[in-house]
């Protein structure tokens, strides 16, 4: 079994929102598995699918970015077989990387990331694989916290919507054949 999760925020004032990506990723590998996120369990979203013969858990977690990690402890709890270091996923906006840019890395901190900081204490390692995708770093005089709540121009919603179909690939590829092989072939 895979637990793939996608980092943001709920309701619909957040929906359109940087900080939103990895919502997008989780709407969009649904829709390629054929599948819902709908189920409230485990303080998120949940859907379930497969990928080739792999069993796969998709997850929203509904508590707000900074307290991710609280649905991600609760699943991890509950399936014991999960092993977070070869079966999490967690998908998410990075701001050092430019508006479109993917990249995959299979462990480290949270390099300022609050939802990545809660998962980390939560699940009390930092040994789980991660899917970035680039939102920028906000304009000079602007705060951060207005920069990832705020929306893309079109110009790089452009490049995130294409980033977010290369997410997907890249976790479907990951699923078939392995987490590392995915980083070779998918990291920008």
């Amino acid at each position: 079994m895979k637990l793939v999760v996608g980092l943001g925020n709920p309701g619909p004032q957040y929906r359109e929102t940087r900080h939103n990506v990895g919502f997008w990723v989780i709407d969009a590998l649904c829709e390629r598995l054929q599948t819902v996120c709908t189920r409230e369990r485990f303080k998120g979203l949940i859907g379930e699918s497969r990928i080739g013969t792999e069993r796969v858990m998709l997850c929203k977690p509904q508590t707000f970015m900074n307290l991710s990690g609280e649905s991600v402890r609760e699943i991890c709890r509950f399936y014991s077989e999960l092993d977070e270091r070869n079966d999490v996923i967690i998908v998410y906006d990075d701001m050092d990387f430019q508006p479109g840019q993917l990249k995959l890395r299979q462990k480290g901190s949270a390099g300022g990331h609050n939802g990545i900081k809660s998962i980390i204490q939560c699940l009390g390692t930092e040994e789980f694989s991660r899917v970035r995708i680039g939102i920028g770093r906000p304009e000079p005089g602007r705060e951060v916290i207005g920069h990832v709540l705020g929306q893309f121009t079109a110009e790089d919603r452009t490049l995130v919507d294409a980033a977010v179909r290369r997410a997907v690939d890249a976790i479907e590829f990951a699923v078939r054949n392995s987490f590392g092989l995915a980083m070779n072939r998918f990291n920008e």
